[in-house]
């Protein structure tokens, strides 16, 4: 137990001051920011939940007491408490319909574990709630949102000597419309890639406390899609409603995107050149990112059509043991 606790201090305290890093202005400052949440997954993934949760409520007292109090609070909400319940999440699982079926003198119960497409949507949730928590403290309504993020876009543009004009006021107003969106999409991916590297960190280390899962099998609930919709509906009802509905759909289509990869990993795997196929959709994604709608498209028509299903269905079957 002491050990636990010493290693969720030393997860508390290095999540802590990469989340305070982007205080400094540096630009590197930027990936520790983002990285932030990584010290307590790996704390929840290699030594369970409680580890994370001690670690959180360390790192979220001490930058409190250092600067104030909603900045503890912010670390709470945004790396804290997504952290540790991603952590409980990876870990947990029941024992499965065949175990019963097991014979007794098995030592480990098979066990079934929480899907990764359950765990996929609960990212997308907790990058909605964190990204609308930051814009409330903007404001409490969507004109004050607009308005703070309209004079903040202004004075980076004089700052930067960009004149400013009608066209410039054009450029602002579009670049507010489309911030929460993306903003959204990017906590999805950095929340995802958080939890990737910390359970390959754990997995490295042999402190992994479950078998690792198979990526490409990915595949959000099929309510997703009725949600999916239904946000998109809301979000022309206007006002502040309207703005959560537009952060939860980016968040949504993101999480397709990432199960659209799922399925690319799938429907290629009959391909002789299926490492460069891979590697030059990775590569146009990273480079241009709009490429990444077509991810959305190939996660929803999977979604909608089954893809994977189909391909699984059109293999031959193996070859009889003799």
């Amino acid at each position: 137990m002491i050990a636990l606790f010493a290693i969720a201090l030393a997860a508390g305290a290095a999540s802590a001051l990469m989340f305070a890093s982007i205080m400094s202005g540096e630009l590197f400052s930027l990936v520790l920011f983002y990285l932030a949440p990584l010290p307590l997954m790996v704390a929840a993934v290699g030594w369970g939940p409680l580890g994370a949760a001690v670690a959180g409520l360390a790192a979220a007292a001490g930058l409190g007491a250092i600067f104030n109090l909603p900045y503890g609070l912010a670390f709470a909400v945004a790396v804290a408490l997504p952290a540790w319940w991603l952590g409980h999440l990876t870990l947990l699982g029941r024992p499965s319909a065949n175990s019963a079926a097991s014979p007794p003198s098995a030592a480990v119960p098979a066990l079934e574990w929480y899907p990764l497409g359950q765990t996929l949507l609960w990212i997308s949730l907790l990058a909605a709630l964190t990204t609308f928590a930051a814009l409330l403290t903007l404001g409490t309504d969507a004109d004050s949102i607009t308005g703070t993020l309209h004079g903040a876009l202004s004075r980076i543009l004089s700052a930067s000597d960009v004149p400013v004009s009608a066209d410039t006021d054009q450029l602002i107003n579009a670049m507010i419309k489309v911030a929460p969106a993306l903003a959204a999409m990017f906590a999805t991916l950095t929340l995802t890639l958080n939890l990737w590297l910390a359970a390959k960190i754990t997995a490295t280390s042999g402190r992994l406390r479950r078998p690792w899962p198979d990526l490409k099998s990915t595949a959000l609930p099929p309510m997703t899609l009725v949600a999916l919709f239904a946000a998109i509906g809301f979000c022309f009802s206007g006002g502040l409603f309207a703005m959560l509905a537009i952060i939860v759909t980016a968040t949504l289509l993101m999480a397709y995107a990432l199960s659209g990869f799922a399925v690319l990993h799938t429907l290629t795997l009959a391909l002789k050149s299926r490492t460069f196929w891979l590697g030059s959709t990775y590569a146009l994604v990273v480079m241009f990112v709009w490429p990444v709608l077509a991810m959305v498209a190939l996660g929803l028509a999977d979604a909608a059509f089954g893809l994977r299903q189909r391909f699984w269905q059109r293999q031959p079957p193996p070859l009889p043991i003799p």
